[in-house]
């Protein structure tokens, strides 16, 4: 991951920007807001460089991660982020937790309120999950994805990884292709890049698109190459192998043939693209092993900055606030 300044900047630095209690999604966060969080999250990528990667930056402060749903990057990323910055991070998962003896979501964080904790992280199979916690609880809430609505520190962790590269995230072209009608995904990302200029687009099966547009300067295709044309971003959704049945597909092998991303439909694409994937990959399926390790892939880019995009949001949450 380059660590280059980047061209993007502030208003002005000096001045004060609003941190929101929570991270719910992006949909109400300004430019500046984001701005500020991308800065502080490039001030913790070399941390995780250093041969003792800890910083006392929350010595104090304690962070539960609430994980209702199964996670490798965004759940391990998050534990790591709490441990470098020396919180105190405990982890719940719903197997382990009292949900699986018919306690409510509520009665759960009200539990965990009782114990003092600064931010609860919460992934949660219900869209509006986060929201409704955060209006219960006096802890910060920050929504690690809550059913097809949201996943705002993957939008980050990308729009992080999109700035590093090329160095601004204004005039560019996204498309966004795969699941788009189940992914909180491709919804906080395009919250995020048209606030910040970017053109955005969706392409997918139609069955997997929305049966209205969500955005009416957002176009959708039901075929990739329309929407590939002069992107400089592609941004491969994972196919959910649950949902091909509704998608009328009658196997991974036809979408792949049909929306696989291979190297004779990057040829689409501006020259040096860069290939984004959130993971995990269904390899020769949504994406060709080809481009996922090819030399304009930033997926493992994304991981890295995932850690760091993360650190910043436990900082400026539980750094700002007093539960």
């Amino acid at each position: 991951m380059s660590t280059s300044p980047s061209k993007d900047t502030s208003s002005n630095p000096q001045a004060a920007v609003n941190i929101p209690r929570h991270l719910l999604g992006m949909e109400h966060l300004s430019k500046e807001q984001i701005l500020h969080h991308l800065d502080t999250a490039r001030t913790f990528v070399e941390v995780s460089r250093r041969p003792v990667r800890k910083v006392p930056a929350l010595k104090g402060k304690t962070v539960i991660n609430l994980f209702c749903e199964p996670s490798t990057r965004t759940r391990t990323s998050f534990e790591l982020a709490g441990k470098r910055l020396s919180a105190d991070v405990v982890n719940i998962s719903q197997a382990a937790s009292s949900l699986t003896k018919g306690e409510s979501l509520l009665d759960t964080c009200k539990t965990l309120e009782a114990l003092h904790p600064d931010v609860v992280v919460l992934r949660h199979p219900a869209s509006g999950a986060a929201d409704f916690v955060a209006s219960q609880v006096r802890f910060s809430v920050v929504n690690a994805g809550d059913g097809m609505h949201e996943h705002p520190t993957q939008a980050l962790l990308d729009a992080f990884t999109i700035r590093e590269r090329l160095g601004t995230l204004k005039g560019l072209k996204v498309a966004i292709c795969g699941d788009i009608l189940h992914s909180r995904v491709a919804r906080s990302n395009a919250w995020l890049l048209r606030t910040m200029g970017s053109e955005v687009c969706f392409a997918g099966p139609r069955p997997l698109l929305p049966p209205h547009p969500i955005w009416p300067d957002v176009p959708m295709y039901d075929r990739l190459e329309p929407a590939l044309e002069g992107a400089d971003v592609v941004m491969v959704l994972r196919i959910q192998r649950e949902r091909l049945k509704s998608a009328s597909l009658s196997s991974l092998e036809e979408y792949a043939r049909l929306f696989g991303l291979g190297p004779r439909q990057l040829l689409f694409a501006k020259p040096g693209a860069l290939i984004m994937h959130p993971g995990p990959i269904n390899r020769g399926v949504e994406i060709d092993p080809r481009v996922a390790d090819g030399p304009q892939s930033v997926i493992l880019d994304q991981v890295e900055a995932g850690l760091a995009t993360r650190m910043a949001t436990l900082y400026l949450l539980a750094g700002n606030h007093e539960s």
